[in-house]
């Protein structure tokens, strides 16, 4: 799904940014140029970074991954 329109970032983009290590908006606006136009894409983007770095949905994500495979 298209997080930031104005830059054609998706939430996948967002996560495997996340799994490289960016955790704040600044690093994501730097790396992707995430909410560095209009700036609606903002709260969605952080609320991504947030979820990537909740301990419990790294569980998860690892159970999502190994069932798909």
């Amino acid at each position: 799904m298209y997080v930031c329109i104005c830059n054609a970032i998706t939430d996948k983009q967002i996560r495997q940014a996340a799994e490289s290590g960016v955790t704040s908006l600044w690093e994501l606006q730097k790396d992707l140029g995430v909410a560095s136009n209009c700036g609606k894409c903002r709260e969605t983007a952080v609320d991504i970074l947030r979820e990537h770095s909740r301990p419990e949905s790294s569980t998860e994500r690892t159970r999502q991954r190994a069932s798909s495979v």
